[in-house]
């Protein structure tokens, strides 16, 4: 990892805190400007993916903005679109913006940039506290019916021997044999890693479903397609390893389409429950595609506590372009 992945040289680890806490922290640089954060530690670049994880730049926009809002209020929805691949080598500087500051709701858009250039953006509308009244429609989707996660399951590690900030569980996908792929659904049990901490009150958690929400999210059109997401996983032994743990499905070996490019254009999320849940327990997540097409995929997640509480519901497009030619290879893609 290059020396300039973060501006400041990255304070050791601190044990208090959860692996996610610790990945996600942030470093304000109020002698730039204000509400002018940039982070902590190197992010993580996913093998086989195009830049850093989303999920982390989703998270720490999120974090960003929270740091400028009141304690009452709570993040219940936020739309981002992702701009332009991350560089794991390069420190990202996050610029949040005061759009409005009313009674009820609070909105914030933060930027994400590399040398000055804009790679994410996000809107994010924070409500206060109770401020429903106490007369409320309710209702709710419900869990499924699946069996509960194994605790003494194995968990994937990086090729370094390292853990994940979070564990994860994929699940057989329901109506697999559905010829029809917008029948079938994506299911995983996922939640952060060791304990979140105290200090990290309710704000820790919302980062931390924000970072998971995106886990799996755009390759469910690959999966519901079966398509390998990453084809030419044989010349990666990273790639290799992960594929043959299962963590990309089996794709069909009668398929002979395959992934040129997969990528994702926006993502967003509407929290339902922000106080009431913990990432460091056990999430249920279901996701599925209803449309793909003219080179994009849509997928919608759900996501559960393990006692069937409807805490989250999340959208995602992607790009996602086929190999052209006849022989399945092509030149690099480019957005």
């Amino acid at each position: 990892m290059s020396e300039r992945a973060t501006l400041i040289r990255p304070p050791p680890v601190d044990p208090k805190r959860s692996s996610i806490e610790n990945v996600l922290e942030l470093t304000p640089l109020s002698d730039i400007g204000p509400d002018i954060f940039t982070n902590t530690r190197p992010l993580w670049h996913p093998p086989g993916a195009r830049g850093i994880f989303g999920g982390a730049v989703i998270a720490q926009c999120l974090s960003a903005a929270q740091e400028t809002i009141p304690a009452n209020f709570a993040v219940h929805s936020m739309h981002c679109y992702f701009v332009l691949a991350g560089d794991a080598e390069i420190p990202i500087c996050y610029h949040v913006e005061h759009v409005r500051e009313g009674k009820s709701f609070v909105t914030r858009t933060v930027q994400a940039r590399q040398r000055g250039r804009c790679i994410f953006t996000v809107t994010m509308s924070f409500m206060r506290e109770d401020s429903g009244g106490q007369r409320l429609l309710e209702h709710a989707a419900k869990i499924p019916e699946i069996s509960g996660p194994d605790d003494g399951k194995h968990d994937l590690r990086f090729s370094e021997g390292t853990q994940g900030p979070f564990q994860s569980q994929r699940i057989e996908i329901h109506n697999s044999s559905s010829p029809h792929p917008q029948e079938k659904k994506t299911r995983q049990w996922i939640k952060a890693r060791g304990t979140i901490s105290p200090e990290g009150g309710h704000q820790a958690h919302l980062s931390a479903l924000a970072y998971m929400s995106d886990s799996y999210f755009i390759g469910t059109v690959s999966r519901v397609h079966n398509i390998s997401r990453f084809s030419n996983s044989k010349d990666n032994p990273e790639l290799k390893r992960l594929r043959e743990a299962g963590e990309f499905g089996e794709g069909n070996k009668t398929n002979r389409q395959e992934i040129g490019m997969m990528v994702s254009l926006d993502h967003t999320i509407y929290f339902h429950n922000p106080r009431n849940f913990r990432a460091d327990e056990w999430l249920f997540t279901e996701m599925e595609s209803p449309w793909s097409g003219d080179g994009r995929g849509l997928v919608m997640q759900r996501i559960f506590t393990k006692d069937g509480k409807l805490v989250a519901s999340c959208v995602q497009e992607g790009l996602i372009r086929l190999k052209q030619d006849a022989e399945g290879t092509t030149q690099p893609s480019k957005l």
